[in-house]
């Protein structure tokens, strides 16, 4: 089938490949002139493993290109709508102007029977109202809310080998004449087994909010176990091991740390509630300010652990953070609680330098007032304490003896509670967890 993905960004890049690549012929657009330049070039233009490899084979075949002009989506079959959602200035709502811009610009290019596919996570009711443009533009096209559900690391497996497909349809029936189309998009994955479920437009949009209203509850409450842990002398890692057992819970996101954040789960929880409260219903969700509350008291948390780590004080010491993006095997740094912390150690008073494999330009221009070393060794020579905030395997497999002879001090907080404790206090360190004795 002709293609066609709005948006290059982080959704749209991967997803435009991974169309090519199920053999689609596909058409990338966005305005962003620099971005669709690099992608024509093969070339990513942010760290997610794959992605490169994979621009380089499907390009090779002919099938995959880029442009800025939006008339290049005429002639295509399904028009896949995947721009970003951020948080609004100064408000916890989502913010659609870019995928109001999007349907807009592509109402004038739509054919009979094309069918325009939204992936953007938005605000339930937004399916309802582009409807009614699309069908307006042209009565027998047909809008789909089909929602990603991609793993920032692993989002091209997760694009070729999903768990799940959700079409939201105006009528939510099996019958509409869309989904037969979306079948055809994803036939590949679908003949392997793939799951595939079929709604109105409202409950599609609600899935993916939903989904990720869940998992940063489960985070939040073993974040919250850990403070109790602390109190109370226990082992939260245990304490997750034993619960996890349950298969009514299960061991995922169950790791005790410094919290949630990038560019998902944060914004969508706090345009879930907004939503929820324009729509009247702002009593079911108040659970999620304790949510979002807990989350961000990990940050200070982590703050005051340092301090106490370093002997009372942060004045004049030398902290190397080990991790800036949000979560290993990105380089993405929105909202990103490791980079939050080493602003505010800077703030009191330590002396700052954040080492990643992948983020440092982004963290550079997200705080360049931060001291930026590459080079892992460098980072920590002198350091009067380690805080390892983002779970690189480099930083998981370091070797305390070594690392002990370039320190200033043999002092380390495991962020992200994946650190061997007993191996590093045999090797002379000082170790502290978060949530574990």
């Amino acid at each position: 089938m002709r293609i066609s993905v709005i948006g290059c960004g982080y959704l749209g890049a991967v997803h435009a490949a991974c169309m090519a690549k199920l053999g689609h012929e596909v058409i990338g657009i966005d305005v962003d002139a620099s971005k669709i330049e690099a992608l024509s070039d093969a070339r990513a233009p942010f760290y997610e493993p794959e992605l490169e490899d994979l621009l380089k084979e499907v390009q090779a075949t002919g099938r995959l290109s880029f442009t800025t002009d939006m008339s290049a989506a005429a002639g295509s079959a399904v028009h896949f709508v995947c721009v970003g959602t951020p948080q609004k200035k100064g408000e916890n709502a989502a913010d659609l102007t870019f995928v109001d811009a999007a349907v807009t610009a592509l109402l004038p290019h739509l054919s009979p029977g094309d069918v325009v596919v939204g992936k953007s996570t938005v605000p339930v009711g937004t399916a309802a109202r582009l409807s009614e443009l699309v069908e307006i533009q042209e009565p027998s096209a047909h809008l789909v809310w089909n929602p990603e559900f991609l793993r920032e690391g692993h989002a091209v497996s997760d694009t070729l080998r999903p768990d799940r497909f959700v079409y939201g349809v105006v009528d939510g029936s099996e019958d509409h004449s869309a989904v037969a189309i979306l079948d055809e998009v994803y036939s590949t994955p679908l003949s392997s087994g793939t799951p595939r479920l079929v709604t109105d437009h409202p409950t599609a949009e609600l899935v993916k909010t939903a989904a990720n209203s869940f998992l940063a509850t489960k985070i939040s409450f073993i974040n919250a176990m850990a403070e109790l842990c602390e109190a109370a002398g226990a082992d939260v890692t245990r304490l997750a091991d034993a619960i996890g057992m349950d298969d009514r819970i299960g061991r995922k996101f169950l790791n005790a740390g410094i919290g949630f954040g990038g560019g998902c789960l944060p914004k969508d929880i706090r345009a879930f509630m907004a939503r929820a409260g324009e729509l009247g219903a702002d009593q079911a969700l108040t659970f999620l300010r304790e949510v979002d509350a807990i989350n961000m008291r990990r940050r200070t948390r982590v703050v005051e652990l340092t301090r106490e780590l370093c002997g009372g004080s942060l004045l004049g010491k030398r902290i190397t953070v080990l991790g800036a993006a949000f979560k290993p095997e990105s380089d993405d740094v929105r909202d990103s609680p490791a980079l939050s912390i080493a602003a505010q150690l800077q703030l009191q008073g330590a002396v700052v330098t954040v080492t990643d494999p992948k983020a440092l330009a982004n963290a550079s221009r997200r705080f360049p007032e931060l001291h930026y070393e590459s080079n892992t060794e460098k980072a920590v020579e002198r350091a009067d304490a380690l805080l390892l905030l983002t779970e690189w395997q480099e930083y998981c497999k370091l070797e305390p003896y070594a690392l002990a002879a370039s320190v200033a001090s043999p002092r380390i907080l495991d962020g992200r509670n994946v650190l061997d404790s007993a191996k590093w206090r045999a090797a002379g360190w000082s170790y502290r967890g978060l949530g574990r004795p």
